[in-house]
């Protein structure tokens, strides 16, 4: 667990369509402010005794520790992967101006 109150999530999929989904998908639901979607990447990994190698898509999600919980069982739902990569990193520092976006971005909203 983090003592930070912002975190980076990181995952990958397959596809930028899959990606993009993902990402609007959090930020509609106010669970990251912010998606960043890298160009393809290559992961080289161990998968059911076989070496593999893949083209992916890395998304950076900017959220908060409080939102975490919500974030990855939204990710988990939401991943055609059998076992997904989610990842929390702590945001150690950061502009005041920006942290505080996040915190905004992500707060759960009062239903009406």
């Amino acid at each position: 667990m983090t003592t930070t109150p912002w975190l980076t999530v990181l995952t990958t999929t397959d596809s930028e369509e899959k990606a993009r989904s993902l990402a609007q998908g959090a930020v509609e639901a106010r669970l990251a402010a912010c998606v960043q979607i890298s160009a393809p990447v290559t992961s080289v990994y161990r998968w059911q005794n076989a070496i593999e190698s893949t083209e992916e898509w890395q998304l950076l999600f900017k959220t908060t520790a409080e939102r975490y919980g919500e974030l990855e069982a939204h990710l988990l739902a939401a991943h055609d992967y059998e076992t997904p990569e989610v990842i929390a990193i702590p945001v150690v520092r950061g502009s005041a101006r920006y942290l505080d976006w996040v915190a905004a971005e992500t707060a759960p909203v009062a239903p009406l």
